[in-house]
Formats: structure tokens, sequence, C-alpha cells
């Protein structure tokens, strides 16, 4: 099932614009390595449960994955061949606003080899350019 959050202050929201390079959720905090974006980008609630399944079949149960991305902004569009007018459409899908540098998902417990492999994997899922990153030494 695809990500959606379970209340909203409001139901629909403006496109926006993805400005500068991400500040916070910019480093591997959880695991070893991350995915992070290289560019900026909406990624679907769908992307990113495609994403989440392809690295649970890789890790099994030796490593842990965690998503540091929710979609929660409601992305609403209008039914094909509807003329101007008649208020704005209903949301569609849910989307998780990424700027440059985020870490979308992270591995613990695994090697090197195999976080390479996994997130070749997850990275054929995502809209965006991304790389794997390296936790630094505390």
């Amino acid at each position: 099932m695809a990500l959606m959050p379970k209340r909203v202050k409001h139901r629909k929201s403006q496109r926006g614009r993805i400005k500068g390079n991400a500040t916070r959720g910019n480093k591997v905090v959880y695991g070893d390595f991350g995915l992070q974006a290289k560019m900026g980008g909406w990624i679907k609630g769908r992307t990113i449960e495609a994403g989440r399944i392809a690295a649970q079949q890789y890790v099994r149960g030796e490593g842990r994955l965690y998503i540091r991305i929710f979609p929660s902004k409601p992305i609403s569009s209008k039914p094909l061949e509807t003329r101007m007018g008649k208020g704005k459409g209903e949301p569609e899908h849910w989307v998780a606003v990424v700027k440059p540098g985020t870490v979308l998902y992270e591995l613990g417990g695994v090697t090197e080899q195999q976080a390479k492999v996994c997130f070749a994997r997850l990275s054929a899922k995502m809209p965006i350019p991304v790389r794997l990153v390296r936790r630094r030494p505390a």
C-alpha cells in the first residue's frame, strides 16, 4: 500500500519550488551506508514503497533498512479533456519533496559490497540521480 499521511492540515497544496541544498537530513545517522539524492525533485509514495521492497528482498534478515523520507505533499490533477475553471483537481497521489543532498534510505549491518549491490537495485527505481554515501566517523 502506498505511503500517505493519516491527517493533514490542508487537503490540497500548491506546487512550490525546490531551492538550495538540504541542510537537514543530509547525513547518514541510523545505518552505515546511505543513498543520497544528487538532484532535487518529487518522489511518489509508490516509488518509496517499491524501493523498500527491492531493498528488503536483497537484505532479507541480515541487515536493517531505514527510510528517511515520507510523502506528505498531496499532488492533485484534473481529468483529461476538462475545460478550464471549475476549481482545482482532487488529490491523486502523495510525494516527498527532496532537496539535493537528502539521504533517502540507509542500510546498517551489511558490508560495503552488499550495500553497493542493494543500492544499485534501489537506484534503478528512483526518478532522480542518487549516490552511495558512507557514515562519517564520530
